[in-house]
């Protein structure tokens, strides 16, 4: 049976790697593609992520995996680190669609606080579903628990969600 749904989610990118990355194991994006369309109907999925050229495998990856990529141009600090902070096009994008009634319900994947005024403008508008977490309770923002909306963490789906390691040429010792 087709899911009906037309949910979107919108995913702080760089919030999402940290988070997965801090419990020691890497995201499967197809499958993480395949599970928010399966458990929340997920119809359109947008990772919010800095453009940095050196990246752009990944970038087709996850545009092949069915993401939509919001690119935000990224500056470089003292120590030639980047900074591509896409809160403020995830809130606009967010926003706008819910205004122009692109969807029934959003699901906001980040742990950060500066989301928390989104949290509740949606919340108040009836179209929120679920904040997913990639952080531990402990490290998901009080402003996004204070909103008082349904928060679930990833971690506890590592068991779908991870990566598979690759086998090495000879690990079955049949090359």
């Amino acid at each position: 049976m087709k899911n009906k749904l037309n949910n979107f989610a919108y995913i702080d990118g760089a919030n999402l790697h940290r988070g997965i990355a801090s419990f020691g194991w890497i995201l499967d994006y197809a499958r993480f593609r395949v599970w928010l369309s399966e458990k929340y109907g997920v119809k359109y999925a947008y990772i919010f992520i800095g453009l940095i050229p050196k990246y752009k495998d990944l970038y087709t990856y996850l545009q092949e995996c069915g993401f939509t990529l919001i690119f935000k141009e990224v500056i470089y600090d003292g120590d030639g680190k980047p900074k591509g902070n896409c809160d403020a096009d995830l809130v606009l994008q967010a926003t706008r669609d819910a205004y122009e009634n692109k969807f029934d319900k959003a699901i906001i994947i980040s742990s950060d606080g500066d989301y928390a005024g989104l949290i509740k403008f949606l919340k108040e508008q009836g179209k929120l579903k679920i904040i997913l977490s990639p952080h531990t309770k402990n490290f998901c923002s009080i402003l996004l628990k204070r909103t008082d909306v349904p928060i679930a963490y990833l971690n506890d789906q590592r068991s779908i969600l991870q990566a598979q390691k690759e086998k090495t040429p000879d690990a079955d010792k049949t090359a």
